[in-house]
């Protein structure tokens, strides 16, 4: 998305007020025709766009949110999604949604398309492609043009707004010591989210925990990847050392883990422990054993993060609060792939 100018910086370029460049790009009998012809050709290089909501909607709020999430097949956004409407209907907000796919081409279409005047604020997960490419100008520029954006569970550090997300790091690094403390010497690491923010920190976690316990770093059996079908393409060739429990950092790489187990022979939770991140509905009810898990409270989150931005919203005019991370914890849900302590 190209940088839009601002009124005040197209004012600062061409050495005059912004009551000038206002009234120039809104057609003033003030204003000569000379000045207009500048002002306005300049504005169009620059990609200047007036904001709908704060010139023509101000003081007039659509009481509607719009909630961006990657991936509608993911049980985790789902949870998420019933609890930002859950606080919106209460609060008298509708909600209208979007699926981004994991692109950063739809993701930055539909915030052009709902920032016009239609929504108030955001709340979303940023997408795979964006946090691989790390290009995040387009929420940096909707937020410039005062539409607030909350983001949460998947984040980016450089984009200043309010940030819901749970404590990946911590969870991770309590996770492996649970598996160190039951007596696993050989951790597996599975992960296909390593492109991720959140797929690095649990990486981080999993690493620390090892150190902390002197257990020294086996590259053979750490699978990092970007999607699922590598993960499923690379995952048989772990079992070709040992291993004695896995951790594995999405709710498919967790199926897989313990599918994969099964096949090759290994009884769960007797010859390898299995934990598993995000709390699905496959990895409680449907899979045998059932996998012990990570729950996120994606309600929580969704709850959290609807209260920050309707919060923000209904501020005072000329009220600027301070920007938030809130931190969920998480909670570890033993179930029978993992041995007792």
């Amino acid at each position: 998305m190209k940088a839009k100018a601002t009124l005040k910086q197209i004012a600062k370029e061409l050495g005059v007020s912004v009551s000038t460049v206002s009234k120039a790009l809104n057609d003033s009998p003030e204003i000569s025709e000379q000045t207009k012809v500048k002002i306005k050709e300049y504005a169009k290089l620059k990609n200047y766009k007036p904001n709908v909501i704060g010139l023509n909607l101000k003081n007039r709020k659509t009481k509607t949110i719009g909630v961006i999430i990657p991936n509608i097949l993911n049980s985790f956004f789902a949870k998420v999604f019933s609890g930002i409407e859950k606080v919106a209907d209460k609060k008298g907000y509708n909600v209208i949604t979007c699926i981004s796919n994991e692109s950063l081409e739809k993701e930055v279409h539909t915030l052009e398309m709902l920032s016009n005047g239609t929504i108030d604020g955001f709340i979303l997960s940023v997408s795979q492609e964006a946090q691989k490419l790390q290009d995040y100008n387009h929420f940096s520029e909707i937020i410039n043009d005062g539409t607030p954006i909350v983001m949460f569970d998947r984040i980016a550090d450089e984009v200043d707004c309010d940030k819901v997300v749970v404590d990946d790091f911590d969870s991770a690094l309590n996770s492996t010591q649970h598996l160190i403390n039951l007596g696993c010497k050989n951790i597996a690491l599975i992960s296909s989210v390593d492109n991720l923010s959140v797929g690095k920190l649990r990486a981080d976690g999993y690493l620390k925990a090892l150190k902390d316990n002197n257990i020294p770093v086996n590259e053979k059996i750490i699978l990092r990847t970007d999607s699922e079908d590598d993960m499923k393409a690379k995952i048989d060739s772990l079992f070709d050392h040992k291993i004695d429990g896995i951790f594995a950092l999405d709710e498919n790489d967790s199926v897989a883990a313990l599918r994969v187990s099964l096949k090759k022979g290994y009884r769960v939770p007797e010859d390898i422990s299995i934990i598993g991140f995000a709390d699905g509905i496959l990895a409680s009810r449907r899979l045998s054993p059932s996998l012990t898990t990570i729950s996120q409270h994606g309600v929580e989150i969704g709850e959290t993060a609807a209260k920050r931005l309707i919060e923000r919203l209904e501020e005072p005019e000329g009220t600027i609060s301070e920007y938030e991370t809130i931190v969920i914890k998480t909670k570890l849900k033993e179930r029978e792939s993992t041995r007792k302590a």
